[in-house]
């Protein structure tokens, strides 16, 4: 599995829950350009709708800009495939209050997939204290801890 893109502001925002591997709708051109590494999941995000789940703001921009289709778009919405089971656990658990998240893109076998997550919103506070505990694991490990 190679990694392709990472959202690592989810973790962050998020708390992760549980996590899916999901497949992703593209075009021959998009598939491509996701495999020379031009895939950006920063500010994307996974939408419910018809029991259908849909990746909003990935940005794919295309493999050859100058042979790209005139009416493509780098930020189009893309259809996520899971198993009818999973999307209908998906949407109980956001009815519920809980997001669903694109964590990372990687290739499996040769197919792109997105790993999404069953996450629930940090609060400000919470925020604060993942950032206090990872400053003092890093003064852990550089040995200058104030305990």
């Amino acid at each position: 599995m190679t990694n392709l893109a990472e959202n690592r502001r989810a973790s962050f925002d998020y708390e992760i829950l549980e996590k899916f591997q999901a497949g992703v709708e593209l075009t021959g051109h998009e598939a491509k350009s996701i495999k020379m590494g031009r895939f950006d999941l920063a500010g994307a995000h996974a939408i419910l709708r018809n029991d259908e789940i849909f990746l909003v703001g990935a940005n794919i921009p295309s493999f050859q800009p100058g042979n790209a289709p005139q009416n493509y778009e780098p930020q189009r919405t893309r259809k996520l495939l899971l198993k009818r089971e999973e999307i209908k656990y998906l949407i109980g658990k956001t009815q519920s209050g809980l997001t669903v998240v694109p964590l990372r893109g990687y290739t499996n076998r040769g197919f792109v997939k997105i790993e999404i997550a069953l996450a629930k919103g940090r609060k400000k506070h919470d925020k604060r204290e993942v950032i206090k505990k990872r400053e003092f694991k890093r003064s852990l490990k550089h040995g200058d801890a104030k305990i």
